[in-house]
């Protein structure tokens, strides 16, 4: 790419991190938009980035503007998309870790109930639309004539709506060879409503409910003594900022994630679940951020870190993801399947919600913090944790989200297996 009469020339990696910055600051003006008091915040990022694949990197690029595509090299989008899942999940992982236990202690079954919920309601929204795709409407594309067909578009929109890769992965193994481009479609065309949705939901339920915010935060608190007992003064720190240790927990998060438990079929070669690294390095960050250290040896990296760290993870991530969205949005859209789609992360959103507030009686933010964690939305989450100005509703988020990454992937399989 030339610029300025070709005195600026951009190619290779130069150009890829001139676009990541671009979209960073459209994505960040727009999310600075607000409509009587609710905004895309990091969200913005992901519009941008969908709009940049769907005008730049697609044919509309020379339908609109006369100009060849834009291809990155190599797999430089999925790399941006993983550091930034790793980043986010695993600040997450040690923000929440201190208070994770005691809340676990306190609200275990709600949220184990919650997640397998939210789920389920998913799945059941999932059945329904298969059975109104295939009774009352159609299957809704010409290219798709048979019900196996049909099913693994619906799975790859259920994976898609509750944005879960895990769930994505398992539903491509599952079906049969020849259908398996159609779970990737699928799953493109309900990724952002499967995003926004949930991001503007966490946003309007406060508003709506008229909640004080103050009020709701001491609600959650839990003081650290509660969580930690008692602990030694770390006097030692590998690094001031604590990159060495948030470098440990990614490491060793990476080889949790790839841990397989096999699921159906003949061991390692049939259908097997893991916690992919999203989850593993949850896990370990959790761990890690709750002892605090050995001995005097602190293992907890700065709060300013964790906070930079979680930020810069889920804008790299959401454009490592938006990007090659807009690509598979424009090439495969659809507006059943769009419609579908939204019932699916819509229907499972608004039940889980009902549910945590009138059966389980959850306050407003563990509530609204286990139902990012149940639908498996990352940027939610950091939606969430500007609304509501505190931290803990991580904690929520944590303890929710492994139960509906097992769920998510179990229900995907039986929808598959049923037809």
């Amino acid at each position: 790419m030339s610029l300025f009469g070709g005195v600026i020339s951009l190619q290779g990696i130069s150009f890829f991190l001139f676009c990541v910055f671009a979209v960073l600051l459209g994505g960040y003006a727009i999310g600075r938009i607000t409509i009587k008091g609710v905004s895309l915040g990091d969200a913005g990022v992901f519009i941008i980035a969908l709009l940049f694949g769907a005008l730049f990197c697609s044919d509309i690029a020379t339908n609109l503007f006369n100009m060849t595509p834009i291809q990155f090299e190599g797999e430089s989008l999925e790399l941006l998309e993983s550091f930034g899942l790793i980043l986010f999940v695993t600040s997450v992982g040690f923000i929440a870790g201190p208070k994770f236990f005691a809340n676990m202690k306190k609200n275990f079954k709600s949220y184990v109930l919650l997640g397998a919920i939210i789920i389920l309601a998913g799945g059941l929204a999932a059945f329904g639309c298969i059975m109104l795709g295939e009774h009352v409407f159609g299957y809704g594309a010409d290219t798709i004539t048979d019900i196996d067909g049909f099913v693994a578009m619906i799975v790859g929109l259920l994976s898609g709506s509750l944005t879960s890769t895990p769930a994505f992965s398992a539903a491509k193994a599952t079906v049969a060879p020849e259908y398996q481009s159609l779970v990737s479609v699928g799953h493109g065309i309900a990724y952002i409503f499967g995003v926004v949705g949930v991001v503007l939901f966490v946003q309007l339920i406060p508003k709506l409910t008229k909640a004080d915010m103050n009020v709701e935060r001491a609600a959650i608190a839990i003081k650290e003594t509660e969580a930690t007992k008692e602990k030694k003064k770390r006097t030692f720190h590998f690094d001031h900022m604590g990159i060495c240790v948030f470098s440990l927990a990614a490491i060793l998060g990476t080889f949790v994630g790839k841990i397989k438990i096999p699921m159906s079929g003949a061991g390692l070669s049939g259908t097997c679940f893991s916690l992919t690294t999203t989850g593993g390095c949850l896990l370990v960050s959790l761990i890690i951020g709750h002892f605090g250290g050995i001995g005097k040896v602190s293992l907890m990296p700065a709060e300013s870190t964790l906070k930079l760290f979680r930020e810069l993870g889920l804008v790299l991530f959401l454009v490592g993801a938006g990007i090659p969205g807009g690509m598979d949005f424009v090439a495969n859209f659809n507006g059943m399947y769009f419609v579908y789609g939204m019932i699916m992360t819509i229907v499972p959103m608004i039940l889980g919600f009902l549910f945590a507030k009138y059966v389980l009686k959850l306050k407003l933010l563990n509530n609204l913090g286990s139902l990012t964690g149940g639908m498996t939305s990352t940027p939610a989450l950091g939606t969430l944790i500007g609304v509501a100005g505190t931290e803990d509703v991580a904690a929520a988020y944590a303890a929710t989200y492994p139960i509906a990454l097992i769920a998510v992937v179990l229900v995907s399989q039986f929808l598959i297996l049923m037809f």
